[in-house]
């Protein structure tokens, strides 16, 4: 399993965010656990030198843009971007040095598997550099995919077939746990587990990581199979957990 690094756009800051509490109301703003005027250029770089590849770039709403290409400048082919791309956009961010592209709402849009579009988005940068964004809502004894910035549940249950069917047409999965994301509370352990059940591909894990014996969590549930990313629990964005040893931590446990 890897550690993978995020960079987090809102608003064309490096932020941290509950991601549950964004929504398209510019009246209402999201509950930031961190912001700074560093550059995004600034954590690429970083990541660049402590030799983390995969980490995510993710866009959240418009006025990320430029932003976005800057992380990409300073670290190519080490970080992937997501945030409303479209079939339209994409190669434009692998021209940027981005070597996947991160997709949601533009696949599951009308509350489902828009394959048409799945499949020109294929055509477009090919299934390499493709990852599948199903972050997901806990409903019940099942977990549902969601889009739009987390804000829409579709009708489309993570299932293992399901998986297995995005599967042939991507290169990862992306799942964040949105209950969880953001609020350094512990991670979804079931979750975990069925991604490591389920995922015939590369997958990574996202959300309420806040400590290293949390990471032994993924790891263990996991099965050594489910890659994680951490967030507002690190140090370098404003919380307690030491970025050092979560770095070291990946190196020992890859």
């Amino acid at each position: 399993m890897l550690f993978r690094p995020c960079i987090d756009l809102h608003d064309g800051k490096v932020k941290q965010i509950v991601g549950s509490t964004l929504t398209d109301n510019v009246a209402i703003a999201p509950v930031t656990n961190f912001e700074t005027d560093r550059p995004s250029s600034y954590y690429a770089a970083l990541y660049r030198d402590d030799g983390l590849r995969g980490g995510h770039v993710i866009m959240l709403g418009p006025g990320n843009e430029a932003a976005a290409r800057e992380a990409l400048a300073a670290y190519p082919g080490g970080l992937q971007v997501g945030g409303g791309i479209t079939a339209e956009s994409a190669a434009s961010f692998i021209d940027a040095g981005a070597s996947h592209v991160i997709v949601t709402s533009y696949v599951f849009s009308e509350g489902t598997i828009q394959w048409k579009r799945l499949g020109l988005l294929e055509k477009t940068v090919g299934r390499g550099r493709l990852v599948l964004d199903l972050s997901c809502r806990k409903s019940e004894n099942s977990y549902i995919v969601a889009c739009d910035g987390w804000q829409t549940p579709t009708s489309v249950t993570l299932t293992k077939k399901i998986m297995e069917d995005l599967a042939g047409h991507c290169d990862e999965f992306l799942v964040h746990a949105v209950e969880v994301e953001g609020k350094r509370q512990g991670v979804d352990r079931e979750l975990v587990r069925l991604l490591a059940a389920w995922s015939p591909i590369t997958v990574t894990y996202a959300g309420g990581v806040r400590s290293l014996p949390d990471l032994e969590v993924v790891r263990r549930a996991g099965q050594g199979k489910v890659d994680v990313t951490v967030g507002s629990a690190l140090d370098i964005f404003g919380g307690t957990l030491s970025y050092r040893k979560v770095v070291k931590w990946g190196k020992i446990n890859q």
